[in-house]
């Protein structure tokens, strides 16, 4: 599984950051490298509707904006953050997560499942 690989090769930044969600955002229960479409999120909280990507010197503009866009039309809202500013400012980071994260209810529709895990298992994109 792709999304185990992702996990398992995750940056300095993404351990760091995985540990401070876990710690000091835990309501948000993020989740790590969540496949969305063809898309993986670095961290996604479904319940937030909320998504962190951590970028390092080798993302390409083009295709961040393109998963961006895809992943604002899923109705999630992305946050980007460099590698180096979870590194060195993990509190303004955290202060960044906190402020835009709002809980919304789970989405349904008239089949009546949750689609809050739209696109699970069809991820093929991860530039890194």
């Amino acid at each position: 599984m792709r999304a185990r690989e992702l996990r398992r090769a995750a940056t300095d930044a993404e351990k760091r950051l995985w540990a401070l969600l876990r710690q000091r955002l835990p309501a948000a229960k993020f989740r790590r490298q969540v496949p969305l479409g063809p898309y993986f999120a670095d961290f996604a909280s479904h319940a937030g509707r909320l998504i962190l990507e951590i970028d390092g010197g080798q993302h390409d503009e083009a295709t961040d904006a393109d998963r961006t866009a895809f992943l604002n039309g899923e109705g999630y809202h992305v946050i980007r953050f460099w590698n180096h500013d979870v590194m060195q400012n993990p509190e303004g980071v955290l202060a960044t997560i906190a402020a835009a994260f709002t809980p919304h209810p789970p989405v349904a529709d008239a089949t009546g499942p949750s689609l809050s895990h739209k696109g699970r298992g069809v991820g093929t994109d991860r530039s890194e």
